[in-house]
């Protein structure tokens, strides 16, 4: 007898094979690009070079962006921008050896800033891992080595089916609490082999939650309450957990006053009446901060900025809230949280009782007014006023990114950033040449938002290359630049220290002519017209620059 089950046609093995088969011509560079999308991933920055040419073919046939700079260590920068403006994970694909250790300054800036950059790059071909001194092209006897010490982990990889899981690692470990660049390598020739693993779907790599232990919270919501002049100190990880709203609350229930430090600019509002600004260089400020009977430290290390140069001794207690564990009573005995700044946060307003201090605010007023009758009696006029015209000219939600620069180093202190994560350096490792290149990458982030870029001349001369990769993606970016003839706080700091300047003095090109020559418009200004170029080359859609000739001064260090 027959059944109709009989009669229904199975697929043979070979058919079943065929229909799984993956499409021809695939590659482990496919497995990087699949992995990359499964994440999440839609922008991806890099410079091909020839070990890596698999992943960046296998980008050409894939729908990510791909976001090429001049320089591996511009390119880095970008990335960085990118991953601090977004909060995504951001791949940064790079080449064996020399374009490799190329990034490393960038790299080591994203360390210390937490921005979450995964970087990708080529090896040579797995026979020649480990040291073997096989002669091949951008050869090291150990690349991941160079990188350890600068990343939060390394991942290798030395056969096609380990790519998806080590990106996969890679990216949660990015993402983790606090965020940081991460290190991939594949050999040439794993990335170049024709694979026979399906197409990478589904991959997870959600990151864990970093949340208080709750005994911790709550001894530090009892100091606060009972205490007689709490402060707080907000640093770069209050901005990175998106967390300033949570502070303000948190600050207004404790008639708290706060100081932002130079990585936490935005995360509390500059005119509060409770509002420090960011004057942690100024011994007025550091004073105030030691006499608090219980301190609040959310997102930062107090390292040598942060602590007038290390010269804060506090007297009262300490509650410090940091993500990065290392940094937990690293520099001051505390009551250590480890903890994701947004849930610590949390955490607090759930538990803390409301104070009152009629004298909080008095006590800010009076500080700020000792804070600028200094700055005043010194005659800084012209480095206030520069300050004063560029946030005229600058819209709110504009994005701005500041080299390491003494109009950078005043905008640290004095600069309002109104809105959290909109203002941007390279204090974390204090390299040269980021603001330009990172004011790219926040371009690519926001596009339709006009973003500033602000660098000396010496600065600038490490990102002049990239002017091409501006106008070649039509990058909204008014770069200033403020040209004094050499490296201006350099020639401060050797004047100071030796009673004359070696090695600052730079020949350097007319930067109007020369942008002109890129096809990017250029403006020479002057402090009286600097709000009004810049505002227009704000209101310009795509790159331009703005030139300023001025030596500007620093206001005089208060902690030697």
């Amino acid at each position: 007898m027959t059944h109709d089950h009989d009669l229904v046609l199975r697929p043979t093995d070979a058919q079943t094979a065929a229909a799984l088969a993956p499409p021809p011509g695939r590659t482990g560079g496919d497995l990087v690009v699949e992995t990359l999308r499964s994440l999440g991933a839609t922008t991806v920055f890099g410079l091909p070079g020839q070990h890596a040419l698999a992943v960046f073919d296998a980008v050409r046939r894939s729908d990510l962006r791909l976001v090429g700079l001049r320089v591996e260590n511009n390119t880095g920068f970008a990335a960085d921008a990118y991953g601090r403006i977004t909060g995504e994970a951001v791949p940064l694909l790079l080449s064996t050896g020399p374009g490799a250790l190329t990034a490393l300054p960038a790299l080591q800036e994203a360390a210390a800033a937490s921005a979450p950059v995964l970087a990708i790059s080529s090896q040579v071909p797995v026979a020649g891992l480990g040291g073997g001194r096989r002669g091949h092209l951008h050869e090291l006897r150990d690349q991941q080595a160079s990188f350890r010490d600068v990343v939060k982990s390394v991942h290798t990889v030395r056969a096609a089916s380990q790519i998806p899981s080590a990106i996969a690692a890679a990216w949660q470990s990015a993402l983790t609490a606090p965020h940081g660049p991460v290190w991939v390598e594949i050999p040439e020739d794993v990335l170049r082999a024709e694979t026979v693993l399906p197409q990478v779907t589904g991959v997870d790599a959600t990151p864990p939650e970093l949340a208080p232990r709750p005994e911790l919270t709550a001894l530090a919501a009892h100091w606060l309450h009972e205490a007689e002049r709490p402060v707080i100190v907000a640093g770069g990880g209050v901005v990175r957990a998106d967390a300033a709203g949570k502070l303000k609350q948190l600050a207004e229930r404790l008639d708290a006053p706060v100081v932002t430090t130079y990585g936490g600019k935005g995360a509390f509002p500059w005119n509060h009446r409770l509002s420090l600004q960011s004057w942690m260089e100024d011994r007025h400020v550091t004073d105030f901060l030691e006499d608090a009977d219980v301190l609040l430290v959310v997102g930062s290390g107090l390292g040598e900025l942060s602590s007038n140069y290390h010269t804060f001794a506090p007297r009262g207690r300490i509650v410090q809230i940091e993500a990065d564990l290392g940094k937990l009573e690293s520099n001051h005995p505390a009551l250590g949280v480890h903890a994701d700044a947004r849930l610590a946060l949390q955490a607090l307003l759930e538990t803390v009782g409301e104070r009152t201090d009629p004298k909080a605010a008095e006590a800010v007023g009076e500080v700020l007014a000792k804070v600028r009758a200094r700055i005043d009696a010194q005659d800084r006029a012209l480095e206030q006023g520069l300050l004063t015209a560029v946030r005229k000219a600058v819209p709110d939600r504009s994005p701005t990114f500041w080299d390491m620069t003494i109009l950078g180093y005043w905008a640290w202190a004095g600069f309002d950033a109104r809105r959290p994560n909109t203002m941007h350096s390279a204090q974390g490792a204090g390299g040269l040449g980021y603001a330009f290149p990172a004011a790219l990458g926040a371009a690519v982030a926001e596009p339709g938002t006009p973003v500033l870029a602000v660098s000396g001349d010496g600065g600038a001369m490490y990102g002049l290359a990239e002017l091409a990769t501006a106008r070649q993606y039509d990058l909204d970016v008014t770069w200033l630049i403020v040209d004094d003839g050499g490296y201006g706080i350099l020639r401060e700091y050797l004047t100071d220290a030796y009673g004359e300047a070696t090695g600052t003095e730079l020949t350097r090109p007319d930067f109007v002519a020369l942008a002109e020559s890129f096809g990017v418009p250029a403006t020479l200004t002057t402090p009286e017209t600097l709000t009004t170029d810049l505002k227009k080359a704000l209101k310009t859609p795509g790159p331009s620059v703005v030139v300023l000739p001025a030596v500007l001064r620093m206001f005089a260090p208060t902690h030697l």
